[in-house]
C-alpha cells in the first residue's frame, strides 16, 4: 500500500506537526540563547513561541513577549511610513531630497541635485554604507548627515544595488519633516498605534524611558564559545529609521496581519492599494546573491523593492528581509500570494538559524520539495555556513603568515602618539599606556602592537570584533603624518 499521498495530505492539513522540537534542536545545534518565532497565515497565528534564555548565565525566559532588535527590518517599516505620506500628498517616491532636506549635499553635485526620495529606499546612491558614520562614531543624525558631502562616490549614480544604512535613515528624517514631527512620533502615530502594537518601541531611548527590562541581551562567538558581548542596545539609535525598533513576536504577529492584508487593519485601509504595491514591486536589481542562502535556495531573481528583498522560491514570489548588528539577529518572510508570513528574532550575532527556520516554515506550506520529504534546512545551512567561516578564517590565517618579522617602527613609540583627524571621519587619538600605543575613534578603544615596519594590529576592547590594522605615513620632515586603516577607507592627519 502506498501512504505517500496519504501523509502527504496530512502534511498539508498540519502543516506545522513537529516544527516545535524541530526548533528546540535546531537552537541547541546553532547554540543560539534565545529565540522568538511567530507565524501568520489567513489573519490568523498559528505559531507563536519563546525559546531559551534573554541572557545566558541567567535564568530569565525568552517569552512572546520578550523584546529583541528589528535591526533592518525596521527599514520596511520606515517605506511603509513614505508610502503613508505619499497618499496625503506630503512626500512623493520620486522627490527630490532636497525638497525636504535643503542642506544635504553629496560628493557628486549632480547626484544632490538628482536624487530622489526613491533612491534613498532602494539603496542605489553609488556607495555603500559609510558605517564608520554610526557604528562607533557616536555622531548625532545631523552630523552625520552633514559628512555625506565628504563620502566619494563608488559607482555611477542608480547603477547597481549598495546596502546603505545612513541613507535609509535619511529617508525616514525626510518622512519626518514632510509630516512636520520625528520619525519616532510618525510611527507611533501611523504604524504602532493603529495596529496596537503595544510592546513596540521606536528605538532604544524610548525603551529606557519606559523603563522596559524584558529584553534580550546581545551573544556572539568568540573563540568558539558564546558569550554576551559588550554592545550597547541604543547602537543604532542615531539612524533609527535604519534599525532601531525593537519589538515582540506578539507585535510581529500584528504587523504580519496588516502586511498580507495589503496595508489594512480591521478592514480599514491604513495605506493605499497603489503604494502598498509599490513597496513590493522590484525597483533595483541585485546584482550578486544578497543572502549566502541563495547557493542552496537557486532563486531566479534578486531585487529590492521599498524595504524588501524580492526573490522567487520554489515558483513562490516572496519577499524577506533579514535584520543583524551586533549580538542581534532578526528575519521576516512573506509568501504574499499564499497569506503566509513569519518573523524570527535571536540574540546571537548573525545566526543564520533565522534562514533555515523561514525556509523550514516555506515548505511547510507549499508542500514538500520532493518525494522524500525536502530538505533539513537547519543541517545544510549549518554545513554550508560552517564552510564560509571556516574560509574566512583559513584567508585570515593567510595573511597572517605573511607577516615579515624582524622589522621595526620607523620612529620611537611616541612619535607616533598625537591627534589625527579628518572631515568624514572625524577624530582619531593615539596614546601610550603601559609601554603601548593606544587608539581611541569614537567609541572604540584598542591596543596596538607592532606588526611589521610601520603597520600595528589594533585589538579591540569588544571581544567580538576581529583585529584592525593600521599603518602609519611619515612626512618628508620625519614626524607621522597619517594614520590610515589598512584595507579600509579611514585616513586620519595628525593635527599640529
Amino acid at each position: 500500500m502506498n501512504l505517500l499521498p496519504l501523509l502527504l495530505v496530512l502534511a498539508q492539513q498540519q502543516p506545522l506537526a513537529g516544527l516545535d522540537p524541530y526548533i528546540t534542536q535546531a537552537i541547541k545545534d546553532w547554540r543560539v540563547p534565545g529565540l522568538a518565532i511567530v507565524v501568520v497565515k489567513d489573519d490568523s497565528v498559528v505559531f507563536m513561541k519563546g525559546y531559551g534564555v534573554r541572557e545566558l548565565g541567567k535564568p530569565d525566559p525568552v517569552t512572546v513577549h520578550t523584546r529583541f532588535g528589528n535591526m533592518s527590518t525596521t527599514k520596511a517599516f520606515t517605506a511603509m511610513l513614505v508610502a503613508m505620506l505619499a497618499d496625503s500628498g506630503r512626500v512623493a517616491f520620486d522627490d527630490p531630497v532636497t525638497k525636504y532636506e535643503p542642506a544635504v549635499q553629496f560628493a557628486d553635485p549632480y547626484v544632490t541635485r538628482e536624487i530622489a526620495v526613491r533612491d534613498l529606499l532602494t539603496h542605489r546612491v553609488g556607495f555603500g554604507d559609510p558605517d564608520y558614520l554610526w557604528g562607533t562614531s557616536g555622531l548625532d543624525f545631523a552630523t552625520i548627515a552633514h559628512r555625506l558631502r565628504y563620502v566619494p562616490t563608488q559607482t555611477s549614480f542608480r547603477s547597481r544595488f549598495q546596502y546603505n544604512n545612513v541613507t535609509y535613515a535619511l529617508a525616514g528624517d525626510v518622512a519626518a519633516r514632510a509630516a512636520g514631527t520625528t520619525w519616532q512620533a510618525l510611527l507611533h502615530a501611523r504604524i504602532l498605534g493603529p495596529l496596537g502594537m503595544t510592546e513596540t518601541v521606536a528605538d532604544a531611548s524610548e525603551l529606557r524611558t519606559a523603563g522596559i527590562t524584558d529584553v534580550t541581551a546581545p551573544h556572539g562567538i568568540v573563540r568558539d564559545t558564546v558569550r554576551v558581548l559588550p554592545a550597547p542596545l541604543d547602537g543604532i539609535d542615531a539612524i533609527a529609521p535604519a534599525g532601531a525598533i525593537l519589538s515582540t513576536a506578539t507585535d510581529m504577529a500584528k504587523w504580519l496581519r496588516f502586511l498580507l492584508d495589503s496595508g489594512r487593519v480591521a478592514g480599514r485601509r491604513l495605506v493605499s492599494a497603489q503604494n502598498f504595491a509599490q513597496l513590493f514591486r522590484p525597483q533595483q536589481i541585485v546584482q550578486r546573491p544578497f543572502y549566502p542562502t541563495a547557493t542552496l535556495t537557486h532563486p531566479h531573481f534578486q531585487a529590492y523593492g521599498l524595504g524588501w528583498i524580492l526573490q522567487d522560491y520554489r515558483g513562490e514570489f516572496i519577499a524577506i528581509h533579514t535584520g543583524s548588528i551586533e549580538g542581534r539577529s532578526a528575519i521576516v518572510g512573506l509568501i504574499p500570494d499564499r497569506r503566509l508570513g513569519l518573523a524570527i528574532f535571536t540574540n546571537l550575532d548573525h545566526s543564520e538559524l533565522r534562514h533555515a527556520l523561514m525556509y523550514t516554515v516555506f515548505d511547510r506550506f507549499i508542500g514538500p520539495a520532493y518525494a522524500g520529504g525536502g530538505h533539513d534546512w537547519s543541517a545544510e545551512m549549518r554545513v554550508m555556513y560552517k564552510r564560509l567561516a571556516d574560509s574566512t578564517r583559513a584567508a585570515r590565517q593567510v595573511q597572517e603568515s605573511k607577516r615579515i618579522t624582524g622589522t621595526h617602527p620607523t620612529l620611537p613609540l611616541d612619535r607616533y602618539t598625537g591627534t589625527y583627524a579628518d572631515s568624514l571621519f572625524g577624530t582619531a587619538t593615539l596614546g601610550m599606556s603601559d609601554g603601548r600605543l593606544t587608539l581611541q575613534a569614537g567609541t572604540a578603544k584598542g591596543q596596538l602592537e607592532h606588526w611589521q615596519y610601520d603597520v600595528f594590529r589594533v585589538t579591540w576592547q569588544d571581544p567580538f570584533w576581529d583585529p584592525t590594522y593600521v599603518t602609519f605615513g611619515i612626512d618628508p620632515d620625519g614626524s607621522v603624518g597619517e594614520v590610515r586603516v589598512v584595507e579600509g577607507d579611514q585616513v586620519y592627519r595628525r593635527v599640529k
